[in-house]
């Protein structure tokens, strides 16, 4: 059975970048989130075994969302994707109970592997 994704992404071409890498992949993209409120809405209905989340997002930005999911579910695996340039929040997302993350623009073999340690830990 392949692993489950819930893509959470403001920008509809990074949600498809990033879905197209880990489809390819043999992952199982189930949803797809364009706020923070969304990705938490959907984290609740999909359970997925992974969720990308961006940090910059409408609503609810990306670290609160991660706040958010990992109260409802602390085993939940995040994978931060961020900008360049935005280290001081990807400390904090990891603090907030993401699992790694990876630096836009990606590169293919760096989100799979971040991916494969996420699914690791």
């Amino acid at each position: 059975m392949s692993r489950t994704v819930l893509i959470c992404d403001d920008a509809i071409f990074m949600r498809t970048m990033v879905g197209d890498i880990l489809t390819q992949a043999g992952f199982e993209v189930i949803g797809e989130a364009e706020t923070g409120v969304q990705a938490v809405e959907r984290y609740q209905q999909l359970r997925p075994d992974l969720v990308t989340m961006d940090i910059v997002m409408p609503d609810m930005g990306g670290i609160d969302a991660v706040r958010e999911i990992t109260k409802l579910d602390p085993a939940a695996r995040i994978l931060m994707c961020s900008a360049m340039g935005q280290q001081a929040l990807v400390v904090e997302a990891i603090q907030a109970g993401a699992k790694d993350f990876v630096v836009k623009p990606f590169q293919p073999s760096r989100v799979l592997e971040a991916v494969n340690r996420v699914l690791a830990a």
